[in-house]
């Protein structure tokens, strides 16, 4: 009787354990044949992990290193919580020096910047009304920008020349504007709105006038003929030519990086001032210190970085990410610059267990070529960030696949939009030249949350529909 016992439970723990692997290895499989159909076997990486294990779950090249794009914005934003804090403000300064005398200035005006990416219009008009209440309707003196908790490189060293004219690569100063609310500190917007056919468009500017020149080469045609409206700021100038067609009834905006972020955003403000009905005599713009005897008499704070990560990732800002960067290098290490900023980076990562030999950056937006982390690196990013404090602030900064309100979805806005994948997909996009990658978390029909990242590079042709069908059998098989 014990053996005929035995041999039944034998049996049925056989059967339990052919059941188990008859079941998985289908999931297994099913995953490999859509990686392998529609991403391919080379140039591609993939890892999944069990959010509560840690554990790779499956990986395909999981650890061949790879061009992040923009995916490396996780670990920037992951940085900037742990070092700066999430209730972290970046400030902006208006300091005088002199003495009023009957409503008048009698001395220079200073703007010290800290590397605020939301300082813009709306802010100069504050600083308008403050002066009013000072007496202040005149100014005999110069305007002077301080930008010096910056060093003096604007631009990461992965962007290449003929990408500087293009909001992405936007040259990054200590004072520095945003035309809005998406924050893309050092860029302007240029409206182009059709006029009469054969003629040149109306061209107008967001904010009004910031030094930059305009040539307007465009012309007015046809309701039925192609937009071939091109906004390029020239090499190394602070002239935007704006050339090409625009139909009838499709005006057309874009955003457009300023040649001298300092000095752009002083005239942006002394021609706020100047709307305002102050008068400025004889006042010359240039970056210089503030001055020992100066004194503060305004201060102009930020939001929390808590929520100024919100457009960051959800909107992929590359000119927040930069700021970042040499915020970090300048709190940590007294120096304003990216290789400050970047070995703050790297300290965290090591600190948080990643095998940073596996990490290579020369930024903190993605932006570079040179950039190289593994599909298993970002994994394991996601979830070893779990344990920090901040988490549900850097989760909920992610982009929502399917979800259409662009301050929600971000990225993802127009993707996962079949009901069975919406608010499922919560996820970091990335894009350069034959790059496309994709790293966050995935709610699986199981129930369960992975940690999921895919990349792709040296591509010919857009890959992003390949991946998110990658994403959509993890939800499936999991």
């Amino acid at each position: 009787m014990k053996v005929a016992g035995m041999k039944k439970r034998y049996i049925l723990a056989f059967l339990a354990l052919f059941i188990f692997f008859y079941i998985h290895p289908v999931q297994g499989k099913s995953l490999d044949e859509t990686v392998k159909t529609n991403l391919g076997t080379s140039n591609i990486s993939v890892s999944i992990r069990d959010m509560e294990s840690g554990k790779i779950v499956y990986e395909k090249n999981g650890d061949v290193g790879m061009k992040p794009a923009s995916t490396l914005k996780l670990l920037t934003a992951s940085s900037a919580l742990h070092t700066l804090g999430e209730d972290f403000r970046f400030q902006t300064d208006v300091y005088l020096d002199g003495q009023i005398e009957n409503g008048e200035l009698i001395g220079n005006l200073y703007l010290k910047g800290q590397g605020d990416p939301t300082f813009q219009k709306k802010h100069f008009l504050q600083i308008a009304d403050f002066f009013r209440l000072l007496g202040i309707h005149s100014i005999r003196g110069n305007l002077y920008g301080d930008d010096f908790y910056f060093d003096g490189e604007q631009l990461s060293p992965g962007i290449a020349k003929e990408d500087e004219s293009y909001y992405y690569a936007a040259r990054i100063s200590a004072l520095t504007m945003s035309p809005d609310d998406d924050y893309d500190a050092g860029t302007i917007i240029v409206h182009v709105k059709p006029t009469t056919i054969g003629e040149k468009p109306t061209i107008e500017f967001e904010p009004n006038d910031s030094g930059m020149i305009f040539v307007n080469e465009a012309k007015t045609v046809s309701s039925n003929e192609r937009n071939t409206i091109e906004i390029i700021r020239k090499y190394r100038s602070n002239k935007i030519v704006i050339s090409g067609n625009i139909p009838m009834g499709e005006p057309y905006k874009d955003w457009v990086t300023l040649y001298n972020p300092t000095v752009n955003t002083l005239i942006a403000f002394k021609k706020t001032l100047e709307e305002e009905g102050f008068v400025f005599y004889n006042t010359s713009i240039e970056r210089k210190p503030v001055t020992e005897n100066a004194v503060l008499v305004y201060s102009k704070p930020s939001q929390p970085l808590e929520d100024l990560v919100h457009p960051f990732l959800k909107l992929s800002n590359n000119s927040i990410a930069d700021i970042l960067v040499k915020t970090m290098g300048q709190k940590v290490y007294g120096e304003g610059n990216f290789e400050s900023g970047l070995k703050v980076i790297r300290n965290y990562g090591e600190q948080l267990g990643l095998n940073m030999s596996d990490w290579q950056f020369e930024d903190g937006s993605g932006i570079s070529h040179q950039n190289r982390t593994t599909a298993n690196e970002l994994t394991n990013l996601l979830v070893k960030v779990r344990s920090e404090s901040f988490f549900p602030i850097f989760f909920e900064s992610l982009p929502v696949g399917g979800e259409k309100d662009r301050t929600i979805g971000g990225s993802l806005r127009e993707r996962f939009l079949e009901d069975h994948l919406k608010e499922r997909i919560f996820a970091k996009t990335g894009h350069i030249t034959g790059v496309y990658t994709l790293a966050g978390y995935v709610k699986a029909n199981s129930g369960k949350t992975y940690a999921f990242a895919v990349m792709t590079q040296n591509q010919t042709r857009n890959k992003i529909h390949e991946i998110d069908k990658v994403v959509e059998t993890i939800i499936e098989q999991f």
